[in-house]
C-alpha cells in the first residue's frame, strides 16, 4: 500500500489546508472546491487529509458503513445485529471523470434479477464514501448530471435511487472535495453555490518556498515511509486537535452580533439566496472550535466570508472570483455588536483558525476608409497601418439557439440532438459490442417466448446472449463552436465593433451554458490568427475577444482556411464532437489577388465536409450588398443579422406592431 504524503508536510497553501480541516471538524460546512493552476498540490493535500481523520466504527459487513451506535434504520443491509462492529480508517473515495451514473449511485444487480428473479441493489461510490471523503478531481470536466447527483446527496446526507424497478435510500454523509483548473472550463454558478467553501491556490513566487517544496518532494519520493515517519508527530498533533474541535463544536455560541455581521456581509455582497448565510454561520462556528473557543468572534466571521463568498458572487463565467476586503472590513465594522466577548487571546494557536505551523523542516480595413474615419477613434501609438485600439463589448443578450442538424453521438451537453448514455429511452437494439445500458423490458420480451424450450424450472428467466437488448437513448450533446471573427477595417466603426463583440460574448455565454468547447479565429490585414485553440474555457475566449484590435484589409479566405485547419486537427482529437462554425462578418473580401473567388472556394470546403455553419451578418447602413447571405449559401449554412440573433427579436417586433396599432 502506498504511503500517502503527510498533510502537515505541504508547504504553504494555508487557505487550502484551513478549509479542508474546517470541513473535517464540521462536515456540515458543505465541502471544499479547490481552484488553481496545475502543479499546486491540490490533489496531494486532499489525499493526505484522510490520514488526519479519526478512525470510524462501522457495523461489520455493512456495505454502507453504518454507525453501530446509531445504525440507519432504512439501511438496505439492515436490520443490523447489536454489538457487531469493527473500526477502520476513514476512507477517501475518488470519483473518476469518466464514471457512469451506475458507478456513482449504484444500480440493479442485473445478473441476480434475471437469473434468480429477485431485486438486488449493487451499491455505488456514494455508499462507499459514507462517513469518509469523496474526492472529485477535475470536477469541472465531470458530466453535469453526475455533479447534480452527488451535490444533492452531499446536501441531504442520503442517496435516493429510483431506477429499473428499484427504489433504495441509503445514508451518504461525506466530506465532498472537488479540484479544478479554471483554464479547462468553469462550473455553472448554480453548482458553484453548492460547494460550501472555495479556495484559490497558486504556486508560490518566493524562491525559498519553492526550494522547500522541491526538497520535501524529492525526500518523499526517495523513501515515502521514512519521510512520513519524520512528520508523524505533527500529524498526530493535528489529528488530536481535530478530535478536540469536534468535541467542542456543540458548545460554541453563535451570538446575535455575529449573526448580524454574517447577514449584513451577505447582503452587502449581493449573494443569491440564503445558502451563503448558513454556510458562513457554520464555518465561523467551526473556526471558533478549531481555535479552542466557545464564542464566535468578528475575525471568525471575516475568515468565513473569505472562504464562503467569493465563488457565490459570480453571475457569469466572465466575472472574476474574489472579494473586496476593504468593503468586507467596513461592513463588519458597521455591524459590530456589543454582545461579542472581549477578543482576548485566541486559543491555543493564536488566531481565528490558522492551520498548524509547518513542522521540523520549516518553510512555511483599407477597403473602407470612409467607415474607419467615421468612428473618430484615435490611432494608438505604435499601431500598424489602419489598426484601431480595442473597443469594449456591448451588453450581452440571450441568443437564439443555434444547433447542428441531425443526430450526433458526442459528449453529453445541451445544444444538439444526440444519442447519449443519458436521456429519454427511444428504442432498443441488439448490442454491437459490450452491453452498457440494458433495456430490461425488451430483453425480457425477447427471452420470454423461449422459456419452455430452454427448460426453465425456477423463478428466474433463462437468458442467452441473443436476448440482451441495448437501450437507445436520445438527449443532447455539446459541440465545438468555432467563431471566425472579421476584425478588418470595414468592421472598425466603434459602434459596429462594440455590437459585434457584444453578440460574440452573448454566444459565448450560450456556449458556456450548453457545455460546448469554443475556439476563436480572427482575420484582418493580410492573414488570419488562431486567437484561441478549442477549449472549454469560455472566459479565455472572452478575454481574447476583449483585447482584439481592428483595422486593415479583409482576408476572408485566410480566416475560413484557418478555421478549416482548426477543425481538421480537432476531428483527429475528438472525432465524435460535431462542430458549429459561426462566421461574424459583413461578407466583404479584400486584399490579394482575386479575394472574392478565393473566399468562395474556401467556403465551399465547409459545405463539402458537411460542417454546420451560421453567418452573423454585420453589414449596416441604408445600402446593403447582401454579401454575408451569399457567403452563407456557399458555406451551406444560414445567415442571421445581429438583430435576428436575439432570442427576443420576434417578440420585440410583435410588441412594436401592437404599440403602433394602439
Amino acid at each position: 500500500m502506498t504511503t500517502p504524503y503527510p498533510f502537515t508536510a505541504v508547504v504553504g497553501q494555508d487557505d487550502l489546508r484551513l478549509a479542508l480541516m474546517l470541513n473535517a471538524v464540521s462536515p456540515s460546512v458543505g465541502g471544499v472546491l479547490v481552484r488553481g493552476e496545475k502543479g499546486t498540490a491540490k490533489s496531494t493535500a486532499v489525499r493526505a487529509l484522510s490520514g488526519l481523520l479519526p478512525p470510524v466504527a462501522v457495523v461489520s459487513g455493512c456495505r454502507f458503513s453504518c454507525d453501530p451506535g446509531a445504525p440507519d434504520p432504512a439501511c438496505p443491509d439492515g436490520p443490523h445485529e447489536p454489538e457487531v462492529s469493527e473500526t477502520r480508517p476513514a476512507r477517501i473515495v475518488e470519483l473518476p471523470v469518466g464514471a457512469s451514473e451506475d458507478r456513482l449511485v449504484g444500480a440493479l444487480d442485473i445478473e441476480r434479477a434475471l437469473s434468480e428473479g429477485v431485486k438486488a441493489f449493487e451499491p455505488g461510490l456514494l455508499a462507499t464514501a459514507n462517513r469518509g471523503i469523496l474526492y472529485v478531481d477535475e470536477v469541472n470536466l465531470l458530466h453535469d448530471h453526475l455533479i447534480d447527483v452527488l451535490l444533492d446527496a452531499a446536501a441531504m446526507g442520503a442517496s435516493y435511487v429510483e431506477r429499473e424497478g428499484v427504489s433504495v435510500r441509503h445514508a451518504a454523509r461525506f466530506l465532498l472535495v472537488g479540484t479544478m483548473n479554471p483554464e479547462e472550463g468553469e462550473l455553472r454558478p448554480q453548482l458553484l453555490d453548492r460547494f460550501g467553501l472555495t479556495v484559490e491556490v497558486a504556486a508560490s513566487r518566493e524562491p525559498d518556498q519553492r526550494v522547500e517544496v522541491v526538497r520535501r518532494r524529492l525526500a518523499y519520493d526517495d523513501d515515502p515511509g521514512a519521510f512520513a515517519a519524520r512528520w508523524a508527530e505533527e500529524e498526530a498533533a493535528v489529528r488530536a486537535r481535530i478530535v478536540a474541535a469536534r468535541e467542542l463544536l456543540p458548545s460554541v455560541r453563535l451570538g446575535d452580533g455575529a449573526l448580524r455581521q454574517i447577514a449584513a456581509t451577505c447582503a452587502a455582497f449581493e449573494v443569491d439566496g440564503m445558502r451563503a448565510d448558513i454556510v458562513m454561520a457554520r464555518t465561523a462556528t467551526a473556526l471558533a472550535a478549531w481555535a479552542g473557543r466557545t464564542d464566535v468572534l468578528a475575525e471568525d466571521v471575516r475568515q468565513a466570508a473569505l472562504l464562503a463568498l467569493p465563488h457565490r458572487r459570480r453571475r457569469n463565467p466572465f466575472d472574476a472570483p474574489g472579494l473586496d476586503e476593504d468593503k468586507l472590513d467596513q461592513t463588519l465594522e458597521e455591524f459590530s455588536g456589543d454582545d461579542d466577548p472581549d477578543p482576548g487571546p485566541d486559543g491555543p494557536d493564536g488566531g481565528g483558525g490558522q492551520p498548524p505551523a509547518e513542522g521540523p523542516e520549516g518553510g512555511g480595413d483599407a477597403g473602407a476608409p470612409a467607415e474607419a474615419e467615421e468612428s473618430g477613434e484615435p490611432r494608438p501609438a505604435g499601431a500598424g497601418s489602419g489598426e484601431r485600439s480595442p473597443v469594449g463589448a456591448a451588453e450581452p443578450f440571450r441568443t437564439k439557439v443555434l444547433s447542428v442538424p441531425g443526430i450526433g453521438e458526442g459528449a453529453a451537453g445541451r445544444r444538439s440532438r444526440a444519442r447519449t448514455e443519458h436521456g429519454r429511452t427511444t428504442s432498443a437494439r441488439r448490442p454491437t459490442g459490450a452491453l452498457t445500458k440494458l433495456h430490461l423490458a425488451a430483453t425480457v420480451e425477447a427471452a420470454a417466448p423461449h422459456q419452455r424450450m430452454r427448460g426453465r424450472s425456477g423463478p428466474g428467466l433463462v437468458i442467452r446472449r441473443d436476448d440482451l437488448r441495448q437501450a437507445v437513448r436520445e438527449g443532447h450533446e455539446a459541440n465545438l463552436v468555432l467563431f471566425v471573427v472579421d476584425a478588418s477595417g470595414s468592421m472598425a466603426a466603434r459602434q459596429r465593433m462594440s455590437a459585434v463583440k457584444g453578440a460574440v460574448v452573448s454566444l459565448l455565454l450560450d456556449a458556456y451554458q450548453r457545455r460546448d468547447k469554443v475556439g476563436l479565429v480572427t482575420f484582418r490585414g493580410s492573414s488570419a490568427e488562431v486567437a484561441l485553440p478549442p477549449t472549454s474555457s469560455v472566459d479565455a475566449a472572452a478575454a481574447r475577444l476583449e483585447s482584439l484590435p481592428t483595422g486593415g484589409r479583409t482576408p476572408l479566405a485566410a480566416g475560413l482556411l484557418g478555421a478549416h485547419d482548426v477543425l481538421r486537427v480537432e476531428r483527429l482529437r475528438d472525432p465524435a464532437r460535431r462542430a458549429l462554425v459561426v462566421v461574424v462578418t459583413d461578407g466583404r473580401a479584400t486584399g490579394g489577388p482575386e479575394p472574392v473567388a478565393l473566399a468562395s472556394r474556401a467556403a465551399r470546403l465547409f459545405a463539402a465536409d458537411g460542417v454546420a455553419s451560421v453567418v452573423v451578418d454585420c453589414e449596416s447602413g441604408p445600402v446593403r450588398l447582401g454579401l454575408a447571405g451569399r457567403l452563407a449559401g456557399e458555406l451551406g449554412g444560414s445567415a442571421v443579422t445581429l438583430d435576428e440573433l436575439r432570442a427576443d427579436s420576434i417578440a420585440g417586433l410583435v410588441r412594436d406592431v401592437q404599440r403602433r396599432a394602439a
